[in-house]
């Protein structure tokens, strides 16, 4: 009888962006390796859910592309609706409301041959339990950084050390993958101890210290710190830390026709556009809209600004942006000869591979970021939810691949027209903005280096594939 190949599940987190990073992960994982392993991802999916469409659209597309990969959509869950919920709290709760069908979807595979190994979001750490119970091996994949895993590792030891609330630290965190933080660069979950979304993350930082290792979207030359910070198990001080492969980065190429957003690029001049975009959530108050504009109108420099409202960013049926209704009047005519406004999704990739852009300014989300760096594009750091804070840190501080903005995070991530026309010209213009576009310049080099045949995240990826495999012969 001839043996099964053994298979490997995944398991994201719902989101658009987070279902193509588990892809391209799988694909990196069973390139060159895919004799030994098959590919099912299970899906948690709503109508409720801005991204349905497009991740609908998504699954489509890689189904149709020949991929050996293999979707399975999860039962169809109830909502959980809690009053003042915050975000994080939510998606723990429909994550953790799906255990059964995963189980269901594990057991199964398990009734008929071997399952490799489960690798699961960050957010669905809650099923490392279910792994265990089903002496399955569980990978907790990372789409974001060292840093962040780092975090939410020692999340237990630092609820001991620091009992205040965060905003009430009057002097800066230490954590060993980032010393000297300010407290405003916390997580948003970490802004108070007393809400529901605080006490499931703490708890997943301690389930994830459970898992089999830890596969994160980085490479050593990027976060060389913090991965020897998590290497010594400085992170976990009181058992030992799971292995961590770094295999990033992780860089979705896209490939279509020419965007109307490339066509206009084509026709400006190199190294002269200021891109701003704020990831698939990222959205702003019409007093916010009128800063931004104002800012750019002043700053005197070519842009290209994605622009996208509340109501078109949480409402899946919502149109384009009317942008008379939502820019000062007569922006656009004044603006017409050096500047683009769009009110819809945009082909990132693509606008910061072109030879037109010198600049991004960016809510710093992950993805984004490594985006940036895979084609040298440097940043100007506009952090707004999650755990952009913290990027934000690591792009200006650590990284030395962007310039800081001043950010009111307590109020709604407010930056005024000044601050940012101010950022601009640093960027595109200043001393600092030279020096920050010759280190994004290094990473790109040292990016495309490690995800090549001999660099440290291609062996790094060589290396998992064989804990893996061992563990199935074990």
């Amino acid at each position: 009888m001839e043996k099964k190949t053994p298979e490997l599940i995944f398991c994201p987190c719902p989101g658009i962006g987070h279902m193509i990073s588990a892809v391209e992960l799988a694909k990196h994982i069973t390139g060159g390796h895919g004799q030994h392993f098959h590919v099912t991802i299970l899906t948690m999916q709503h109508h409720y859910f801005a991204w349905a469409a497009a991740t609908t659209s998504y699954i489509n597309s890689v189904i149709s592309s020949g991929l050996d990969i293999q979707f399975e959509d999860l039962p169809l869950v109830q909502l959980p609706y809690k009053e003042n919920m915050k975000g994080e709290t939510f998606m723990c709760l429909f994550i953790e409301a799906h255990k059964n069908h995963v189980r269901d979807a594990v057991s199964r595979r398990l009734a008929t041959g071997p399952v490799a190994a489960l690798v699961l979001d960050v957010m669905c750490a809650s099923m490392i339990d279910l792994a265990k119970e089903l002496a399955v091996p569980s990978y907790i994949y990372m789409p974001s950084n060292a840093t962040f895993l780092g975090l939410m590792l020692y999340l237990p030891t630092l609820h001991v050390k620091v009992p205040l609330e965060i905003e009430d630290v009057k002097d800066v965190i230490n954590i060993p993958v980032l010393h000297s933080a300010p407290p405003s660069s916390m997580p948003t979950f970490m802004a108070d101890k007393k809400d529901e979304a605080y006490t499931m993350l703490l708890d997943y930082g301690y389930r994830m210290r459970e898992a089999t290792g830890f596969i994160v979207n980085t490479f050593v030359e990027l976060e060389m710190k913090q991965l020897e910070a998590l290497e010594k198990g400085e992170c976990v001080p009181d058992q030992a830390t799971p292995v961590v492969f770094p295999i990033g980065p992780l860089v979705v190429s896209e490939e279509q026709e020419k965007h109307e957003c490339i066509k206009w690029l084509d026709e400006q001049p190199a190294k002269s556009v200021l891109f701003l975009c704020f990831g698939s959530v990222g959205c702003f108050t019409k007093d916010l809209v009128k800063e931004i504009a104002l800012g750019l109108e002043r700053s005197g420099q070519r842009f290209l600004w994605v622009l996208r409202t509340p109501a078109q960013v949480y409402n899946p049926i919502a149109g384009d942006v009317n942008l008379d209704d939502e820019l000062p009047e007569g922006f656009l005519e004044r603006t017409k000869e050096r500047g683009l406004v769009w009110p819809a999704w945009i082909p990132q990739l693509s606008v910061l591979a072109h030879s037109a852009v010198a600049g991004f300014v960016t809510h710093c989300g992950w993805n984004s970021i490594l985006e940036s760096l895979w084609h040298g594009v440097p940043m100007l750091a506009w952090p707004l939810y999650a755990e952009q804070h913290m990027n934000a840190v690591l792009v200006v501080r650590e990284m030395g691949v962007g310039l800081e903005l001043k950010v009111d995070r307590k109020n709604g991530g407010f930056v005024s027209s000044e601050a940012l026309e101010s950022g601009i010209r640093s960027l595109m213009e200043g001393e600092e903005g030279r020096k920050v576009r010759q280190r994004a310049e290094q990473m790109k080099v040292s990016g495309r280096k490690a995800v090549e045949e001999g660099g440290s995240s291609y062996a790094s990826l060589e290396l998992l594939v064989h804990q893996i495999i061992k563990n199935i012969a074990a």
